[in-house]
């Protein structure tokens, strides 16, 4: 066959493929960087936060010492307020949640949907444990694109799933997340699902670094692949024990208890604004009544 016939073939074959098949390399690579920024790096911040519930306990028992007066986890009920009220009053947060999370995370997942389904793997290029890691990233794609919709669709959308996740109210931060790890018409379910599927996330991510670093040409021979693999696993057990702590926190909340702390909390905040606008001279102490916020979840 001569030169021009060949060309012409490759050409003819080339014009039958689709878009994705077409800019394959480049979309696999733009799909592995999605997944590492911004979508993985927002998992630290995000799981440092759920987790305070029972770190600030710790850590900021002084700084909050009003509320941890009322027993263990008062400071982190406080804590996990403080920084839900910080997100919360991020200007622009719609536009945030949109470009930053909601639409790479939407080409990170339909992405890697149709890369699980067409089958085109890379197994040979990881020949460091490849076989395995490509199976079980996969099915954790699948498990995380799953469990980021309900979530994102229960928490900040408020879908109840015919009531099985309780919504979320970011003035009671603390209480309603205990309510949607342990209530809903099936009892702690949330709290398993949420363990199982933080779980394959953050091996998804872990095991995302790893391969992203093959993808970019970063890691080439087996010992490059076996020490970086050392680096993903730390970063995903610090991780993975993150994301644990929160759920467990939350699962084991007393939701009474959050509720008391959280009244006291905008008691506080109300009399502060009402100092500032009402021009009192001094700050009044905020005596808290325990009768506040009994009214149960």
């Amino acid at each position: 066959m001569s030169t021009d016939s060949t060309s012409a073939a490759h050409t003819t074959a080339a014009s039958h493929e689709s878009f994705l098949e077409r800019h394959y390399h480049l979309l696999r690579r733009l799909h592995s960087l999605s997944g590492v920024f911004p979508i993985g790096l927002f998992l630290i911040p995000h799981l440092t936060t759920n987790s305070s519930i029972v770190w600030g306990d710790f850590f900021n028992a002084k700084k909050y010492a009003d509320y941890a007066s009322t027993g263990p986890s008062g400071a982190g009920i406080a804590t996990f307020q403080h920084e839900v009220d910080f997100i919360h009053n991020l200007p622009a947060l719609i536009f945030i949640e949109i470009f930053v999370l909601w639409l790479p995370i939407a080409y990170h997942a339909i992405l890697g949907v149709y890369f699980a389904r067409s089958g085109k793997s890379n197994t040979q290029r990881y020949s460091y444990q490849g076989n395995w890691r490509y199976s079980a990233q996969r099915i954790s794609g699948y498990i995380g694109v799953l469990f980021i919709f309900m979530h994102i669709s229960s928490l900040r959308w408020g879908w109840t799933y015919g009531g099985i996740m309780p919504t979320f109210d970011p003035h009671a931060a603390a209480s309603t997340t205990a309510i949607h790890m342990q209530g809903g018409i099936f009892p702690y379910f949330n709290a398993l699902f949420y363990a199982v599927s933080v779980s394959a996330l953050i091996f998804h991510f872990a095991n995302g670094l790893w391969t992203a670093a093959i993808t970019w040409g970063l890691t080439i021979s087996r010992q490059a692949q076996e020490r970086w693999g050392y680096v993903c696993a730390v970063i995903g057990i610090s991780l993975w024990g993150a994301g644990l702590t929160a759920v467990a926190g939350f699962t084991n909340l007393d939701v009474k208890k959050a509720e008391q702390v959280e009244a006291q909390i905008q008691a506080a905040s109300a009399d502060a604004h009402s100092n500032v606008d009402g021009g009192t001279d001094a700050p009044r102490r905020v005596i808290f009544d325990p009768s506040i916020g009994q009214s149960g979840s």
